[in-house]
């Protein structure tokens, strides 16, 4: 049986994870008598002098609506090395470091709140023989083994608030206004937003577009009356042809970020019908500020789920949300590959038929069943 476990949050921020650091440390304390240990700045906090504090039930009181993390997160570190001809590796050195830390600061077990990278790390630290469980945290919803992930409802909510408000301006002006979302590889904020905020076109990675197609979506709304238009495009989006629109590519280092999607759009439809257009980027607004209600009951799930997995004897698991329920899959199972938009499924297939356009040449084929 463990006597202290650690909890940590990586990569991006998301809502909702103090509300889970809640729910696993009230679950742990309170009902299993163990001790927690907080883990700052993701497992960079495991490395040098290391950065912890013990947490109790009086240490997370007030978190459960609160944005952020109060241990902190980096979306990158030591433990994983980017080199100039785009591979990576993992120092042994670095592994080797933290695991000797945890095993001097009594930590028997680890909680992992983090994305497919965290959670990579943390299969690498179950593996070395620390138990893990994982949390599934991204706002893009694209981990695989879970329908849904904690943050992701509220980034939706917030962008389709945003559609709703950018509607009034685009039709009070007759503009075309473009609302850019988060999204690198999957359109799930987009798709869901879009449908939500009722969107005219929504572009996503997983579905190329052609700009003749948008803005022959644009004509066609200005031919039946509808003087402006409303398009949500994913940043990762990308035009038949095309290669991805990058606002820094970075260095060897760093992974290029991804942004200009939006920009692009707009001068590019500007030319091709005329039209006043605008584009407005929520970028890591979507990341910050408050879970909704949803996200703080979802996050609490996981947090108090995952405590007791671990108390139950499971290990290199993660806590996944199928059918209404909670339960475990294995960590490699969760992060093999992203969850990524069906073309013709069935979002996509009720976006269409309620008259959204995805910018597709050859838009009639997404009508067939898979």
């Amino acid at each position: 049986m463990y006597k202290t476990i650690g909890i940590l949050t990586g990569g991006g921020d998301a809502p909702g994870l103090n509300a889970v650091i809640r729910a696993a440390v009230t679950t742990a304390t309170g009902q299993y008598g163990l001790k927690v240990i907080g883990i700052e700045d993701g497992f960079e906090g495991l490395l040098g002098e290391t950065h912890t504090r013990p947490l109790a039930a009086s240490d997370v009181r007030g978190l459960l609506a609160r944005g952020g993390t109060i241990l902190g997160t980096r979306n990158r570190g030591r433990f994983v090395e980017h080199h100039a001809e785009g591979t990576t590796t993992k120092p042994q050195a670095i592994y080797d470091e933290a695991v000797a830390n945890l095993n001097r600061m009594g930590i028997d077990a680890l909680v992992v709140l983090g994305g497919e990278g965290t959670l990579a790390i943390a299969a690498d630290f179950d593996k070395l023989g620390v138990p893990v469980v994982g949390v599934p945290k991204t706002i893009d919803n694209d981990l695989a083994c879970t329908e849904l992930t904690f943050g992701f409802i509220t980034a939706m909510d917030f962008a389709t608030d945003a559609l709703d408000r950018l509607h009034t301006t685009a039709e009070s002006h007759e503009r075309v206004m473009i609302l850019e979302v988060m999204g690198r590889n999957t359109g799930w904020i987009a798709l869901h937003s879009g449908i939500a905020g009722g969107a005219d076109v929504i572009l996503i990675p997983e579905i190329p577009f052609t700009m003749q197609s948008v803005a022959d979506r644009v004509r066609a709304r200005d031919a039946a009356g509808s003087n402006f238009s409303i398009v949500v495009a994913a940043e990762g989006a990308i035009e038949t042809g095309h290669e991805l629109i990058y606002q820094d590519k970075g260095d060897p280092q760093h992974a290029p970020r991804l942004g200009g999607i939006g920009a692009y759009c707009r001068y590019e439809l500007e030319q091709l019908t005329g039209k006043e257009t605008r584009c407005v980027v929520l970028g890591h607004l979507q990341r910050g500020g408050r879970p909704n209600a949803f996200d703080r009951m979802l996050a609490t799930n996981y947090g108090s789920c995952a405590v007791r997995a671990l108390v139950e004897g499971k290990r290199g698991v993660m806590v996944a949300l199928q059918a209404g329920d909670v339960i475990t899959v294995p960590i490699s199972e969760a992060i093999a590959n992203i969850k990524t938009v069906p073309a013709i499924g069935q979002l996509v297939r009720t976006a269409r038929d309620t008259g959204i356009s995805f910018g597709a040449p050859d838009e009639a084929r997404y009508h067939r069943q898979p």
